[in-house]
């Protein structure tokens, strides 16, 4: 069965973290041996690399073909406008990919479509797959349920026909399940397949670091990720010390509110790190904290769990499906740094079993993730 995934969420050579959780099911997915996969992850093009152009740049260094472990990437170029293009993105994606997908079909017959995020991939994969004559599956990740929907009228009517259309539709939490059947999509359509976690990677150390109690925040600094709750949440932990992994924009941000809050002291900017670091950084943590507005299935959840350490998180979207007893951590109703310093005040009171955390991830496995996807592949095609 030859499987082509189609996704702006993908790593690549220069942004080597960028969708790291969608690469980890597609190398699951063809380590089963009964799917041979092949990627396109377009970016958005631009015609100058220099550094002054920042993230406009790193795109034009794409390379348009790589290899990712073991997988063929194909980068194909396509336009967007940004600000006013919501209405254009599928089309502009749509007509940026369709010569590459149409012959890498003529060469090497593509059986299923794998698409991840539904806004703009989903809507145009499920285009080019009608052009193509092959099914699609799509992969509803978070926001591209929970919140571009909000944003666009024109994005919510757009997913919903593309999920109706797709022969199936996958979702990481059953709360993005529920949340795309209130769109309109329909249920019989939809199937929870949740991710994995390497827990060979991510697995509790022998020794740890003495010193304070030691809380870690992970993801994009972006203000939806609430890294900002984390900081503020210090002024009432006057013993504990923060570190934030993760880059984007609001990177000098979080730092004036470290310092305006009087903590910046303790407050550590890892910036991006790679797996291996990220699981020393997790493991070494007493209480990781993830204060998001919204989530699909956070992997950094699982991660850390996976290396027995507790989380304090805000109960939103699939976090619950993790976080699912009081030995595993604290979900947070409200979404404020009294909350989470009064969540993690108790952890540190009470300390988890660092083995019954790790154990509460037994379930999240790869290898049965990737087949319960390449079960779903199967029935697209029949």
């Amino acid at each position: 069965m030859r499987v082509l995934s189609f996704t702006g969420l993908f790593p690549n050579s220069v942004r080597p973290r960028h969708g790291a959780f969608v690469a980890r099911r597609i190398e699951h997915v063809a380590a089963t041996g009964r799917v041979e996969a092949r990627v396109v992850a377009p970016v958005p093009w631009f015609p100058f690399r220099a550094a002054i152009f920042g993230d406009y740049a790193n795109h034009a260094a794409v390379p348009r073909r790589e290899t990712w472990n073991g997988l063929t990437v194909d980068h194909p170029r396509y336009v967007v406008i940004p600000k006013i293009g919501m209405r254009l993105a599928p089309a502009l994606l749509t007509r940026g990919t369709r010569r590459l997908v149409n012959s890498i079909h003529r060469e090497w017959p593509i059986d299923v479509l794998d698409a991840h995020y539904l806004f703009p991939d989903g809507v145009a994969a499920v285009r080019l797959g009608e052009e193509l004559g092959v099914p699609v599956v799509l992969t509803a990740r978070g926001s591209d349920a929970n919140l571009i929907p909000e944003r666009s009228e024109f994005a919510r009517h757009a997913i919903v026909a593309a999920c109706n259309d797709a022969a199936r539709v996958v979702t990481v939490s059953t709360a993005l399940r529920d949340r795309l059947a209130r769109l309109g999509v329909d249920e019989e359509r939809l199937v929870v397949i949740r991710n994995g976690v390497d827990r060979e990677l991510f697995r509790a150390p022998a020794t740890r670091t003495a010193g304070p109690p030691r809380i870690l925040s992970v993801g994009n600094l972006i203000p939806s990720k609430g890294h900002d709750l984390a900081i503020r949440a210090l002024v009432d932990l006057p013993e504990v010390t923060l570190t934030i992994a993760g880059a984007g924009p609001a990177a000098a941000e979080l730092a004036r509110c470290a310092e305006v809050a009087g903590v910046g002291a303790r407050v550590t900017f890892a910036g991006s790190v790679d797996q291996t670091r990220l699981a020393e950084l997790y493991a070494d943590a007493d209480v990781l904290v993830l204060a998001s507005e919204m989530e699909g299935l956070p992997n950094v959840v699982l991660e850390a769990m996976s290396c027995g350490t507790p989380v304090v998180a805000t109960a939103v979207g699939g976090i619950p499906e993790a976080v699912r007893t009081p030995d595993c951590g604290v979900l947070v109703e409200e979404r404020t740094p009294a909350a989470i310093a009064t969540a993690v005040r108790a952890l540190l009171d009470s300390p988890r079993d660092r083995a019954t955390v790790r154990a509460s991830t037994e379930s999240f496995d790869w290898a049965h993730c990737a087949a319960r996807v390449v079960e779903v592949f199967e029935r697209a095609i029949r």
